[in-house]
């Protein structure tokens, strides 16, 4: 490749980064300010803690279906139909909601839309890297590309604690607002600078399979059917579910757990929700080339991720004990963040480089589109309202976290059965155009 070739493949790939950039952002965007926002809701709406977070599950419910979907669509047509369909309905689902005042109108605007949206934005940003950049570099790219995430934590958050503060009990409303145009802008803008897969450039993934000696040029062609027939795609699922519960549990009621339990001012306990963002800003990047070091070390990809997807649930775990020691000292809340901040870094990405690694790029689409379907259709929408639920009829949120505890500890269990290998039952395919 000449080097005018290859300074436009590094500018394309840059772009596929930022566009997953802007993704994650407005994914997570959501998922940070609920935390913040269902405090206020519920006291000038009059609705329980449950009421309030079975909106956020039902979300989570609408944004499981949706993904299989935005996998399909992104293998075939790419990434761009896929962003632009978020850019309405993350504009809506936040716009709308600020309007609401019934209970079904609420879960239609953020159950409905925003689960549209959201759907829309976690399996195509996370395979679109996974298309470009293989083996020892993915991770490292999906680690700049995810630090979008914890940038959406730390800047959303203080957007909207500062849009809370001052502006009366229904103050939520106008902070809805300011981030439906924030969320819609973004995506527009990852729809402009967004690529299809390399192929279509007359280009090659960038990195290298350890083991292979080349890049991932020739990969056989799973069937969805075929793919689910082998215990690799469960155990990944089952690993991923188990973890999204407990931290989907903790993503949605910590901000609540410190205010009501240890008794911290709202705006403090955002302050300290914040750090766990602002941790992530710089952890992503760094254990992305950490895990990517990791795969070099042992010369096995599937076995690198496997390695992390043991460390990353463990972590879980020490964050949930710090956690109920938060109100011994308040070091220990900090503590508490910066682990999650770890974590954070390790899970979410490491699955899907895992899934890659076993079932290659090209209907990787399909794949964890379906496996998207399956784990967030449950662990999230478990997860969160189990937070709540515990919390109305115990009066305390350390139940909750207990049981986050106990999820990440089931799937270090599930991580450890992963296997490196998944069996073929069927002869290498036609090179037909059916991935992106």
């Amino acid at each position: 490749m000449n080097d005018i070739n290859e300074k436009k493949r590094s500018f394309y790939g840059k772009r596929v980064v930022l566009a997953s950039w802007l993704a994650v952002f407005c994914l997570f965007g959501y998922r940070a300010t609920f935390a913040i926002l269902k405090v206020p809701m519920s006291a000038d709406l009059g609705w329980t803690q449950a009421q309030v977070t079975l909106g956020y599950s039902l979300m989570m419910l609408f944004y499981a279906v949706t993904a299989f979907f935005a996998g399909m669509i992104l293998d075939k047509w790419g990434t761009r139909p896929v962003y632009a369909i978020a850019a309405v309905f993350g504009g809506l689902g936040f716009f709308l909601t600020s309007m609401i005042n019934t209970y079904f109108a609420y879960l239609f605007t953020f159950g409905l839309l925003a689960g549209i949206a959201t759907g829309m934005l976690w399996v195509t940003s996370t395979v679109s890297v996974r298309k470009w950049y293989v083996g020892k570099s993915y991770a490292t790219m999906w680690g700049l590309a995810f630090a979008g995430a914890p940038m959406a934590q730390f800047v959303l958050a203080y957007v909207t604690k500062h849009s809370l503060e001052g502006g009366g009990p229904d103050a939520w409303r106008g902070a809805m607002v300011i981030l439906s145009v924030i969320i819609f802008a973004a995506l527009v803008l990852a729809v402009l600078v967004s690529r299809r897969r390399p192929e279509i450039y007359g280009m090659e993934p960038f990195g290298e399979i350890p083991g292979t000696g080349g890049s991932e040029n020739a990969e056989y062609e799973w069937e969805v059917k075929e793919a689910y027939s082998s215990y690799a795609i469960w155990g990944a699922i089952l690993t991923f579910l188990t973890a999204m519960m407990g931290e989907f549990l903790i993503w949605t009621q910590v901000v609540s757990f410190w205010k009501e339990d240890i008794g911290m001012p709202l705006s403090n306990a955002t302050g300290i929700y914040a750090v766990i963002g602002l941790i992530g800003i710089f952890s992503m990047p760094i254990m992305g080339v950490i895990a990517d070091k990791v795969v070099s070390k042992v010369d096995n990809e599937a076995m690198g991720r496997k390695i992390m997807l043991i460390i990353g649930p463990f972590t879980g775990v020490l964050a949930c004990l710090f956690l109920l020691q938060s109100g011994t000292s308040l070091i220990n809340a900090y503590i508490a963040c910066f682990i999650f901040a770890i974590y954070w870094a390790i899970v979410p990405g490491g699955i899907v480089g895992y899934t890659g690694a076993v079932y290659g790029r090209k209907t990787l689409g399909k794949i964890w589109g379906l496996a998207t379907l399956i784990v967030m259709g449950i662990g999230p929408f478990t997860g969160s309202f189990i937070g709540g639920y515990l919390k109305d009829i115990s009066g305390s949120y350390s139940y909750s976290i207990y049981f986050a505890m106990g999820s990440f500890v089931v799937s270090i269990l599930f991580a450890c059965s992963l296997p490196l290998v998944a069996k073929k039952q069927h002869a290498m395919t036609s090179h037909r155009e059916a991935y992106v």
